[in-house]
């Protein structure tokens, strides 16, 4: 009986969290989401760096400002370290390409990474390392310091969206970092009042040499270094003869796991020391929805990586093959933000008002924002379209206008043919003729070109 109630209770405060962190993105956004067109997002300004640079998206534009997000690209060369940093909002990342190790520092958990004596002159003991691959989604929890090395020989290539609108934000919408290095931070704060204000800088150059020096047992000369005040390098440096850490290698069993093999875990058992952060998405065999002729589409949320649940966040990957179509449809209880990873396709975004807001080609490399309820239907042409979907809930909720199991799919034949002044031949046909769920070819005759687009 004991047993009961508490699950009750905990229920029940899992029902108030997702109540309150709804209420809270919705104070914040209200007024933000008057929009009357959309259009894709470009980078508005790059941050250089020694070992490669980071594309920031204007957080000022009306259509970030509307989801409550800020979204980035990091691009890290070979053998580069993107330093450790912590920010006030939780981030969700995609591994566009690459592969590497991350490290997220969450402090009272313990060093279980540690090396042996017997084999290294130096003792080093750390918090756990993981490897990541293409195709991974990574969380990273508000406030966990966190960095990313690339091993490998091509650039890794990082989608970072940070969502300043999560409860777990106790300051403004505008994004904070802390622990990179100051003089590349100050030209950011400079180049932010332009560019999104965006405020980023290094915690420890404010402190007292003599503090510090203190704090950490050391030197003045290493306390200094600590502020970073003479290293030009930037927030992704060069580390030429490799990242040396301590870490087990990539085994067949996490592999196996990669590939969809899960553990039993449900999420309960799992602390924030040793809470999964990490799931690949891009695997075929995961799909949710698969059509051989048209493409695939898969979803990562709170049931198949429970951290997500504290995060309020949530991600899809559509994979479109040469002419085909993902129905029309839109999320009830999230807004989207899509980000094409390769090939281009044509996109249409109608309001609640029935408007068409959007109605152009988007490409590799561009973001798109649709809002909470805003129905998006797209198309790709001969070279297929892939892409990547933040939402902005950890199980977000998808409806289809066509399909198998469409909103229309469900109406009484004779609803159909009443509400839209047909006859029942073709209300039956309208409901019917779909026998697909979510993807499908396309026929030539809707392979129109892009005429009469709608741009802001």
């Amino acid at each position: 009986m004991a047993i009961a109630w508490f699950s009750l209770f905990l229920s029940f405060l899992l029902l108030l969290h997702g109540y309150f962190a709804q209420h809270q993105r919705y104070q914040q956004q209200q007024g933000q989401c008057q929009i009357n067109r959309l259009n894709a997002q470009q980078p508005s300004f790059q941050m250089l760096a020694e070992a490669g640079y980071t594309e920031f998206f204007d957080l000022n534009n009306q259509q970030f400002q509307c989801v409550g997000v800020s979204v980035f690209r990091h691009v890290v060369q070979s053998k580069g370290l993107l330093l450790p940093s912590y920010t006030n909002s939780p981030i969700l990342a995609y591994v566009v390409q690459g592969r590497g190790f991350y490290g997220l520092m969450n402090s009272g958990c313990p060093d279980t990474f540690q090396s042996s004596q017997k084999i290294q002159r130096f003792q080093d003991r750390h918090q756990k390392i993981e490897q990541f691959r293409q195709g991974d989604i990574i969380a990273f929890p508000a406030g966990t310091a966190h960095w990313v090395y690339n091993e490998g020989n091509e650039e890794l290539v990082l989608v970072f969206l940070e969502d300043s609108s999560n409860n777990a934000n106790q300051l403004d919408q505008v994004a904070w970092g802390y622990l990179s290095l100051e003089n590349q931070h100050r030209a950011l704060q400079h180049q932010g009042r332009q560019y999104g204000g965006r405020s980023y800088g290094n915690v420890f150059s404010g402190f007292d040499i003599e503090i510090l020096s203190e704090a950490f047992g050391v030197c003045r000369e290493t306390a200094r270094k600590l502020q970073g005040q003479d290293d030009m390098r930037g927030h992704i440096i060069s580390v030429q003869e490799g990242l040396k850490v301590i870490q087990p290698p990539f085994s067949q069993e996490q592999e196996q796991q990669q590939h969809g093999q899960y553990d039993p875990m449900n999420g309960i058992e799992e602390t924030i020391c040793s809470a999964k952060v990490r799931q690949n998405i891009d695997d075929p065999s995961r799909a949710d929805i698969y059509n051989p002729h048209a493409g695939r589409f898969t979803t990562i949320n709170s049931f198949t990586l429970p951290i997500l649940r504290f995060l309020k966040l949530s991600a899809s990957r559509g994979v479109l093959y040469r002419n085909s179509m993902m129905a029309p449809h839109w999320y009830s209880n999230a807004h989207s933000i899509v980000y094409i990873t390769r090939g281009e396709s044509r996109m249409q975004v109608v309001d609640h008002r029935g408007q068409a807001v959007l109605d152009d080609r988007v490409r590799e490399g561009q973001f798109i924002v649709v809002p909470q309820n805003y129905a998006i239907v797209t198309q790709s042409g001969n070279g297929g379209c892939e892409w990547i979907t933040f939402n902005t809930n950890d199980n977000a909720m998808i409806n289809t206008l066509s399909g198998r199991t469409s909103a229309i799919r469900g109406l009484p034949v004779d609803v159909i043919a009443n509400a839209y002044q047909i006859s029942r031949d073709e209300a039956r046909r309208l409901k019917f003729n779909r026998e697909e769920t979510l993807i499908f070819p396309v026929s030539t005759r809707s392979l129109r070109p892009y005429e009469g687009v709608v741009s802001a």
